[in-house]
């Protein structure tokens, strides 16, 4: 998929990570993540562990083996070896946000000693005078970013969560001053306007002509038709491993192109520089085809490749040894398939969203800030009209939507820990779990391209 993105323009060569290892693993570095060279794994690991002021024990004897495939079985020896190796902890924005504090931190060297206070939670009592703290050994899936509580992934907090800063008269109604501050020009501080999301009016009315059209212009640019990768099996045929991955990797590349397409027939696609929309779409693509998939594409996936899941039987070996990041994922996406069916998103709603999480102005190498806070803030108050209107008895809806967005966000930055070799098994499990749930809800949206009798998904 790299190399059709370079295809299109969207991605520079000289953007690609250098072939080299993680200093804390092994696996593929990504670059250099607060002040040492080290794969997304064990950057995000140790970024949540400092953030979060976690304080972990080890089972053994402190010296457990760190790999791509070890490396979740003890998180105690994990964050030893990244201080060991010079991980930086003040290189970590104090807001929690994405980006280095500063990019001139390199890496330290300090004490065993103050590793001993790191590692034992000493120094964060001392600092925030905090309760003890201890989490268990059980893989790195004590992240809380449980749906509804309002955090993200990376110590984010989400759109709801930021409410709790806004003077309450700003939680009043949805004023003429409020509409025209949405609808024309840009606002100076990020959400500081964001209107009564917790409640709403409960008499139908119109929607507002602006709205109407932003939304039309999004559903517009979408690709609604259903999917043309083959997903149908000869009854009988038994998928394995490898035929699974490649389909799945086929389904990947069908919707990271219709992504690319989606981009370019944007509304204010002239707004934004193609650099923009590079940073953008690199750091979101992920969360653009699980959204997808969740919502517009849901009967297909739950449909068609529901069933070449259930065709295929994972090994012992397979089942023994999947991931604590694993089943993380796995009940995290269970979860939002099931919220999502209860939600029923339609269309409209699903263009908003994606609009929403798209236009990110933390994502780092963007250089028009202000004008994607102005976008982003624009689909936010469209979105909000837009379930006012239509659905005026459900006065949790928008807020139950947006919190999907942090959550889908967490998942995708999960799944990059999940190794490969695994990827069929989790889907054959929350496909599985999602349509023994539903009963057979879903039905497919139509015929998918047959695959030649006989044979198994071409890879």
């Amino acid at each position: 998929m790299i190399h059709e993105l370079q295809f299109l323009g969207l991605i520079d060569k000289n953007d690609q990570a250098d072939q080299r290892s993680c200093l804390i693993c092994g696996d593929r570095a990504t670059g250099l993540h607060y002040g040492i060279i080290s794969c997304e794994g064990c950057k995000g690991f140790f970024k949540r562990s400092i953030c979060n002021k976690r304080v972990y024990r080890c089972s053994r004897d402190k010296n457990c083996e760190m790999s791509r495939k070890q490396r979740n079985r003890c998180q105690y020896c994990r964050l030893l070896k990244c201080l060991q190796m010079g991980m930086n902890r003040k290189a970590i924005r104090e807001d929690g946000m994405p980006g280095g504090r500063n990019k001139s931190i390199g890496p330290v060297q300090i004490s065993d000693e103050e590793i001993e206070r790191i590692m034992s939670g000493q120094e964060f009592k001392e600092e925030a005078n905090m309760p003890d703290q201890t989490w268990s050994n059980n893989g790195d899936s004590s992240d809380h970013s449980s749906p509804g509580n309002g955090v993200s992934e990376g110590n984010q907090p989400s759109p709801a969560s930021t409410l709790s800063s806004i003077r309450s008269v700003e939680m009043n109604g949805y004023t003429t001053a409020l509409r025209e501050q949405y609808i024309s020009n840009a606002v100076t501080t990020h959400y500081q306007f964001l209107p009564h999301l917790f409640s709403y009016a409960t008499q139908p009315r119109s929607l507002y002509p602006q709205s109407h059209t932003l939304i039309s212009q999004l559903v517009a640019a979408e690709e609604l038709v259903p999917l043309g990768t083959p997903m149908l099996i000869e009854e009988g045929y038994r998928v394995t491993q490898v035929e699974l991955f490649a389909l799945l990797c086929r389904l990947a590349d069908e919707l990271l192109f219709r992504q690319i397409a989606w981009i370019k027939k944007l509304p204010f696609f002239c707004e934004l520089t193609i650099e923009d929309y590079t940073c953008l779409l690199s750091s979101t693509w992920q969360e653009l085809i699980l959204l997808a998939c969740l919502t517009i594409y849901s009967a297909q996936i739950l449909g068609d490749l529901a069933d070449v899941t259930a065709k295929y039987t994972p090994s012992d070996e397979e089942l023994q040894g999947f991931s604590e990041d694993g089943m993380e994922v796995m009940e995290k996406l269970i979860y939002l398939f099931r919220k999502f069916h209860q939600l029923k998103v339609s269309n409209e709603e699903y263009a908003c969203m994606k609009a929403i999480n798209f236009l990110n102005q933390d994502i780092r190498g963007v250089t028009s800030v202000s004008q994607l806070e102005q976008l982003n803030k624009r689909y936010w108050y469209v979105c909000q009209d837009f379930t006012e209107c239509k659905y005026p008895h459900q006065p949790k809806r928008f807020p139950e939507i947006m919190m999907c967005l942090p959550e889908i966000r967490c998942i995708a930055g999960k799944l990059v820990n999940v190794p490969l070799e695994q990827l069929p098994l989790l889907f054959k499990a929350v496909l599985h779990s999602c349509k023994s749930s539903l009963n057979g809800t879903y039905r497919s949206m139509g015929p998918s391209p047959p695959v030649p009798k006989g044979t198994a998904p071409a890879n």
